[in-house]
């Protein structure tokens, strides 16, 4: 297994970690530029950083070392999803961000997982598109603002964590909708 493959598995084991943090919080919390923050929030926003940063490496070195595989076009959109999806759905339940984001982002996810099946059917896999790029990036960043209590941008009361999330939340449409309408073909023929 490649380096890529290897960030790729690294980015899913995470993800229970993650989960398991979220669930079942370590006590206290520390206090940063005035603002209370959970130590198992900040745990689980270092490690989320790191998770998705792991998606950013893995593709820059399977691009530069000419090493793309079948195996790293199909995990890496599912590792980013379980990654992202996860932590949603928590951010939800605990009343950080609207039910209507995670309700949006997994229903593309179910759609686009939906085409990429019918095309592997036909011997096609397909790699993701540069809005389901732009979608997976602003959907960590917002993340990262909400599990940061929006530091440091509370202080001059901008919530660029929920813009942030907003913005995934349209990104996410518009990329869902932009990927049925150019892989419709694969839906189509299996009527």
């Amino acid at each position: 297994m490649n380096l890529p493959n290897k960030l790729t598995v690294f980015r899913m084991l995470l993800v229970p970690v993650i989960i398991i943090l979220c669930i079942f919080p370590v006590g206290g919390s520390w206090t940063i530029w005035g603002q209370i923050l959970p130590i198992n929030q900040f745990i689980v926003v270092m490690l989320f950083i790191v998770a998705s940063l792991t998606d950013f490496l893995d593709g820059q070195i399977a691009r530069k070392q000419n090493i793309i595989t079948t195996f790293g076009k199909f995990m890496d959109p599912i590792a980013d999803k379980l990654l992202v999806n996860s932590l949603i759905i928590i951010l939800a339940c605990t009343s950080k961000i609207h039910m209507i984001v995670p309700l949006i982002m997994i229903s593309r996810d179910l759609v686009v997982d939906a085409i990429r099946l019918l095309a592997s059917q036909n011997n096609v896999v397909l790699a993701a598109s540069q809005l389901g790029k732009a979608k997976t990036f602003t959907q960590m960043l917002g993340i990262i603002f909400i599990l940061l209590n929006n530091i440091p941008f509370c202080f001059v009361g901008i919530r660029i964590d929920l813009i942030t999330m907003a913005a995934a939340t349209l990104i996410s449409l518009i990329s869902g909708i932009d990927y049925f309408m150019k892989n419709r073909q694969f839906i189509l023929e299996s009527m």
